[in-house]
């Protein structure tokens, strides 16, 4: 078993430690582009073997993708966070020519892999790698659900005073401020939450949980990487580990929720071959409304991405 993570900033090194002290690969690579960074990472981190106990091999390359020839699982990190001065589009431009560039290189040497997409903006993102790589949209999915519900059950473990391992949540819509958390599918121990909080504290709650990426820029400066990191890795142990898990993806919708052609954030069940199921929730006409207002922001940023692509064409 190979996973790889293309990215040795602060989210892939984090991911690819996860999935090292997890033993889910024999071996795991880390490419960069930045010279030395990935070897010195992974080196590091095969340092701490010894001292947490695992077995997985952890080797670094700079730019050099023959090494995840064969690769199981594929995480792509890369990418350039939003700087003062730069539009939307500017990112998206940036950004698209990066996973762009790293999927060819994915897909040339593991044409199985199944691909799962970190970088910003993910909605998008995701859609460029499923654009690129040429295969079944049920082995190109992105990470922002499992983040952001952890981020929401975190919250309310904080505000409970509970344990966050009996909170259980689902979130569905685009990686942004246009989330849509649903308290009607969030229980604690099977109690649904609207019985244990006050509905205004569960609003706040909710606010901050789309804003949560956000504050954590606030106060840093920078991006997250713990639990971004994580939750990629979260993805990866479903998927090599065939558990079926139920979990929030950034997924290809052809139909689902009465939408076409577009990545957004649904609950699916996760296994050895990647998305195996897209499940669809009943929901309310409220919460119904705020899920095709997501998919209208996502699908303006695509829009971007598409206009882009036909005035290259030109």
């Amino acid at each position: 078993m190979k996973i790889t993570v293309i990215g040795a900033g602060n989210v892939g090194a984090t991911c690819a430690n996860v999935i090292a002290e997890k033993e889910l690969a024999n071996q795991v690579v880390l490419i960069d582009i930045k010279e030395g960074l990935s070897e010195g990472k992974s080196l590091d981190m095969w340092q701490t073997a010894p001292i947490n106990l695992y077995d997985s091999r952890i080797v670094g390359y700079t730019n050099d993708y023959s090494h995840t020839a064969g690769s199981d699982v594929v995480v792509i990190t890369s990418g350039l966070p939003r700087k003062p001065g730069m539009s939307r589009d500017d990112l998206i431009a940036t950004n698209a020519g990066i996973v762009k560039s790293v999927t060819e290189n994915v897909i040339k040497y593991s044409p199985d892999a199944k691909i799962i997409v970190v970088s910003n903006p993910l909605d998008v993102m995701t859609y460029v790698a499923y654009l690129t790589a040429k295969v079944d949209s049920r082995k190109v999915f992105g990470m922002a659900g499992i983040l952001d519900t952890a981020r929401y059950r975190a919250f309310l473990a904080e505000a409970l005073n509970v344990s966050p391992k009996d909170i259980q949540a689902m979130l569905l819509g685009g990686h942004g401020d246009t989330m849509v958390p649903l308290p009607r599918y969030t229980t604690v121990s099977g109690i649904p939450v609207t019985e244990l909080i006050d509905a205004d504290k569960l609003e706040a709650i909710i606010e901050r949980t789309k804003k949560g990426g956000g504050e954590l820029v606030n106060l840093m400066g920078t991006s997250a990487w713990y639990a971004p990191g994580a939750a990629a890795a979260q993805m990866v142990e479903a998927i090599v580990r065939d558990q079926k898990r139920i979990f929030p993806c950034c997924a290809l919708l052809n139909g689902e929720y009465g939408l076409h052609n577009i990545y957004l954030g649904v609950p699916v069940k996760l296994g050895k071959d990647g998305i195996e199921e897209i499940i669809e929730l009943k929901l309310n006409e409220d919460e119904m409304k705020l899920v095709k207002d997501s998919a209208a922001a996502v699908k303006e940023v695509m829009d971007v991405y598409d206009n882009m692509v036909k005035s290259a064409a030109v």
